[in-house]
């Protein structure tokens, strides 16, 4: 028997909608719900352990999103015909959804707990990203678990000048504005997104009309447990407390730390300095306590410690390392650093440090999407690394990690929008993360402009990227400029802006706090602009314009387009002709078919080889126009003719008929061979089919001679 289900609907207008439904599947999770916009389905579910780990002291919550081939009738690429390692897109739905949820746990909840998300039939019309945060708080909101939720998460598209919420895959192509948001019924949490150099007041507005399509989500939510019932949420062991310890803690900390704090000295001394107050603590308690609270140590400190930094930062506007909180770091860039690069810069800011590089390929080197939900290629992509030694840690490398496959992405979306759309190259960006002390992502976006504008790609204009920080305690609040790591740890808000001198294009904010005011959001927008401003200073100090040309060493890359018959002429039986001619000219050839024609890149360092490669197409798919005049080179001589060459491989016929008006004898009383001579074509013989060459054609042609009447019989 089918169990009852529950469904709630929230209408999004234009004829669409969104389903939320539960009790058919999945019912031994602590929460399950599949959510419905066309024919895209997404089954979410939770899962958290009863007891938690005693060893931990951190929240151990995992959330995974997967698009099932099937759900779009396909099957996996590969040898393996499975689902594997999930997609770079995958991973960056998982970072939105974790993002969002991570911070309405209880602080002391330290079960295992998973959030799954399975996207389960698949509607190219949508594009279910967007709802994989409504699944997920659907689910938990259904669980006893502990969570101060619901939340939900929407994307907004701007079209013609008119806010969507949720557009189609087909829209966005179309909209200047791509924003995630996710939020509760009364604060926003985060966002994510690129635009088209919008304004501050733009994209504030986005948020807004985001914000208010997902309270309709949320109560819908509200709706779907009401309908259900409520379940009692669970008990869980909190974690251990000794107020004693906390109170001896900070009255001998705090005031220590905002010595420290107030200095203005270097991450490292900061550190050392703080660990040795931390040390000290120790000397407090006597080895009995010590035994039995000892681990309480460093969590009553850190709050000492923590509390310190904010008070000094609202109370006298002075930073861990003595900056306002409006002030930038010292900047210094540098580009052309690495020989051997097609293009690279250094990008230096404080104590954080991204080294920029640019490889410049053929369309053969795009980078190929191959997802359920979508195919396509991308000419124009940026890899971030973040080693251990970047921080001054020795830890294993076990493949990339998701913090590095969002702030690669970051950085690539702030600068594609940059990229000129007739560059013919494919593009890589790589960001190697040498030091960091506070955003790193927008290190790579100034190291990755000025590397691009050395290799001679042409932006439409440079950007800049600058991270902002926020301390509140709700009566009080300092927006802060140029974020270190700390602060970033410390504080109640990450946001990251990159933009160009007109606008911004990319944006990704992080809110730790309840309630934030728009006006707060908005001045700490201005703010990051007059960073930004400042920063793209310094870059277009060390490089104002983009060089006029590829560097000697870079390839060059000239595009051909021949008709679409003449492709396996250019290619060669198994790809021997091409093969040859790229051996030949020392060039890299590709082909692809568009429509009706053959596109022929070729890729090279030397300008002869790849005028060459050019002369070499042009020849297999050179055809003669009737009726216009041809140098041609004599290749053979024959009794009835001469074998004239158009161009290499290209040849006709020139009948000893067609030397002369007048009756020829011999050929080579006209022609011999090697002679470069001038013919008319004709057309194909319609008795040989062949084409038909003369040279007579081109002289003039001399007058007629009347013929002699006989003379009569007299």
């Amino acid at each position: 028997m089918i169990p009852e289900v529950k469904k709630e609907i929230i209408d999004l207008g234009n004829g669409r909608s969104i389903s939320l439904e539960t009790g058919k599947l999945a019912k031994q999770a602590d929460g399950s719900v599949v959510v419905r916009m066309g024919d895209a389905m997404l089954l979410a579910t939770v899962v958290s352990a009863r007891t938690s780990n005693p060893d931990i002291d951190f929240l151990p919550l995992t959330v995974d999103y997967r698009e099932k081939f099937a759900a779009a009738g396909r099957f996996p690429g590969g040898f393996l015909k499975r689902e594997a390692r999930p997609s770079d897109q995958e991973i960056l739905t998982m970072r939105l959804v974790d993002r969002v949820l991570r911070p309405l746990f209880p602080k002391d909840y330290h079960a295992e707990t998973q959030v799954m998300i399975q996207l389960m039939s698949h509607d190219e019309n949508v594009m279910p990203d967007a709802l994989a945060g409504l699944a997920a708080s659907a689910c938990l909101a259904l669980s006893d678990i502990p969570f101060d939720g619901p939340i939900s998460e929407t994307r907004v598209g701007r079209l013609n000048g008119e806010f969507i919420i949720n557009p189609s895959k087909a829209e966005l192509e179309d909209c200047d504005m791509d924003i995630m948001v996710g939020a509760t019924i009364d604060s926003v949490s985060m966002v994510e997104g690129e635009m088209d150099e919008v304004s501050e007041k733009e994209m504030a507005e986005a948020i807004k009309f985001a914000h208010e399509a997902i309270k309709v989500q949320i109560e819908a939510q509200n709706s779907l447990v009401a309908q259900v019932g409520a379940k009692e949420t669970r008990e869980y062991e909190p974690e251990k407390e000794n107020e004693e310890m906390a109170q001896k803690i900070y009255d001998f900390a705090y005031s220590k730390c905002y010595d420290i704090a107030k200095d203005g000295t270097s991450k490292s001394e900061r550190g050392e300095q703080f660990a040795a107050v931390k040390e000290a603590c120790q000397e407090l308690f006597t080895e009995e306590e010590l035994e039995e609270n000892g681990d309480l140590i460093g969590k009553y400190f850190g709050k000492a410690q923590k509390e310190a930094v904010r008070n000094l930062i609202l109370d006298e506007k002075i930073r861990l390392d003595g900056r306002k909180p409006t002030d930038i770091r010292p900047i210094w860039c540098e580009i052309d650093y690495l020989p051997s690069t097609h293009g690279s810069s250094i990008f230096t800011r404080g104590e954080t440090q991204a080294l920029a590089t640019v490889t410049l390929g053929t369309s053969r080197e795009v980078n190929v999407i191959d997802r359920p939900t979508e195919q396509g290629e991308e000419k124009f992509y940026l890899h971030y690394n973040f080693p251990p030694f970047s921080t001054g840690e020795a830890r294993p490398i076990r493949g990339t990690s998701r913090r590095e496959v969002g702030h690669g992405n970051l950085a690539q979306r702030a600068l594609k929008k940059v990229l000129p759309s007739d560059f013919p190259y494919t593009v890589r960006v790589v960001s190697e993360v040498l030091e960091s002390n506070g955003s790193s992502s927008m290190a790579t976006v100034c190291a990755g402009t000025m590397a691009l504008m050395d290799a001679g790609v042409p932006l439409k204009k440079p950007v800049s990227g600058i991270a902002m920080g926020l301390i509140s305690d709700g009566a009080k609040f300092a927006v802060l400029s140029d974020i270190l790591g700390d602060e970033d740890h410390l504080g109640d808000m990450d946001f990251k802006v990159t933009g160009t001198e007109d606008g911004i294009t990319a944006c990704q904010m992080d809110i730790k706090i309840k309630g934030l005011s728009y006006e707060i959001l908005e001045q700490a927008l201005e703010q990051a602009r007059d960073g930004r401003m400042h920063i793209l200073g310094k870059i277009t100090e060390t490089i104002p314009t983009a060089a006029e040309h590829v560097k000697a060493h870079a390839p060059k890359i000239v595009k051909v387009e021949i008709p679409k018959e003449f492709i396996g002429a250019v290619i060669g039986p198994g790809g021997k002709n091409i093969q040859a001619l790229q051996e030949e000219t020392k060039t890299e050839i590709v082909i692809d078919e568009v429509d009706d024609l053959g596109i022929v890149e070729i890729l090279g360092v030397d300008q002869d080889g790849i005028d060459k490669a050019i002369q070499s197409v042009q020849n297999v798919t050179f055809t003669p126009v009737e009726g216009e005049t041809y140098k041609v080179k004599v290749v053979k001589i024959l009794d009835f003719g001469a074998v004239i060459e158009f161009v290499p491989g290209k040849d006709s016929l020139l009948h000893i008929s067609e030397l002369d008006w007048k009756r020829v004898e011999k050929v080579t009383d006209y022609v011999n061979l090697g002679d470069e001579i001038e013919v008319k074509y004709i057309g194909l013989d319609p008795r040989t089919k062949k084409p038909k060459v003369s040279r007579k054609a081109l002289l003039p042609r001399p007058p007629r001679q009347e013929k002699k009447k006989p003379q009569e019989n007299k």
